[in-house]
Formats: C-alpha cells, structure tokens, sequence
C-alpha cells in the first residue's frame, strides 16, 4: 500500500493567467469627472514610453504606474492614458498641465 498524499497535483492546481497578472486587474474608480476603468501596471509589464498628462514628464520602462480611460462607454481605447500612479491620485488637486510654446505668453 502507498503512502496518502497530502499536496495536490500539479494537474489538479488552478492556474494562474499569467498575462491577467502581469497587467493588473481593472477597477472603477469614482472621481469629479466621471467614472474611470484603472489599471496598475507593474515595472516588468512596462515596456514602452509613455508621457503622463499630470505632470507632462515620461513614464520610462521599467516605472511601475497606472493606465485610465472612461467607465461609462463615452470613449474608446485610444482615450486610455498611462499616468504616474502619484499624479493619478492628485489630479483632483492639481491644475491642468498646459502646453505652451517658447514665445507664448505666460498670463492670459
């Protein structure tokens, strides 16, 4: 007679989505503008250059941050936008970054 096994097969475990693990699992968030899908993505899962709209500064490879697009069907995927996960929670805080040219004008 063989011994009782104590530990699940290998077969019998579930499996992890291993690309559901790397990108994050979504989540609605509520905020002033409307409901917003976010997504943490981990450094490894990172691979691309990305320029946050909080703080105009670039999300290099390898930065842990946060992917956003609308909840409630108003946009589609060219609305996501990868933010800083900093600027992400301070953008009710923040004023919005304005892009000017070299000789514009600072006021008005």
């Amino acid at each position: 007679m063989s011994p009782r096994r104590n530990r699940p097969r290998r077969d019998d475990a579930v499996r992890l989505d291993t690309e559901r693990a790397r990108h994050g699992v979504a989540a609605v968030q509520q905020w002033r503008d409307g409901e917003w899908q976010v997504r943490g993505i981990s450094g490894g899962a990172s691979t691309k250059t990305y320029r946050c709209p909080g703080c105009d500064q670039e999300i290099r490879p390898g930065v842990a941050h946060v992917v956003a697009w609308p909840a409630d069907g108003r946009g589609d995927l060219t609305d996501r936008r990868h933010w800083h996960t900093g600027c992400w929670r301070a953008r009710d805080r923040r004023a919005p970054v304005i892009q000017r040219g070299r000789n514009a004008p600072r006021h008005g």
